[in-house]
């Protein structure tokens, strides 16, 4: 089965395919053969000698979903933690500004707990304990306005590329001729 982008089942969806399972057990044990079973369950016949090889092994346990693969949870004390580390700010811990990237936070994760996030996982740990996206309210202390304006006015005409005029009908700039 391909997933859409960005992994595998959900929740609702590995119980539907645990349900599945189960219903193929059923099955086995009325001896039906596998491809019948997987015409019925609308399966493939693949996948159902894998099932009656799991559930030959272990029984029902066999065939039950794992739950979720691979998704890294950080320890209630763990995310205490972190809160704590996050409170002391990023000079702390070696960035040269007060601001708290995901990017920054998924590496002081990685060096605390040896626990990959990705920049996406790391926002939703976050937003999972409450926290929420700050904008800085007012622009930085360093910006001289004045010599912003003066830039776009005096400086930027004289940078700015002007376009090559094209010669009338014609559909190329580089042989105005060729019509």
């Amino acid at each position: 089965m391909r997933y859409a982008q960005g992994g595998g089942l959900t929740d609702a969806g590995r119980v539907a395919r645990e349900r599945v399972r189960l219903q193929a057990v059923e099955r086995f044990e009325r001896g039906e053969k596998d491809k019948d079973i997987g015409a019925a369950l609308r399966v493939s016949q693949r996948s159902v000698e894998r099932w009656r090889k799991s559930w030959r092994e272990r029984g029902q346990a066999g065939v039950l979903s794992k739950g979720s693969p691979g998704r890294p949870r950080l320890e209630p004390a763990q995310m205490e933690r972190l809160e704590r580390e996050l409170e002391r700010g990023p000079l702390a811990h070696g960035w040269l500004d007060q601001r708290w990237t995901l990017a920054r936070i998924k590496t002081l994760i990685g060096r605390l707990f040896h626990i990959s996030y990705t920049v996406e996982g790391t926002w939703l740990l976050l937003k999972r304990h409450g926290w929420s996206w700050q904008q800085p309210a007012r622009r930085a202390i360093e910006r001289d306005d004045d010599a912003v304006e003066m830039w776009k006015k005096e400086v930027w005409p004289q940078v700015k590329d002007e376009r090559w005029p094209g010669v009338r009908g014609s559909p190329s700039r580089t042989r105005p001729g060729s019509r």
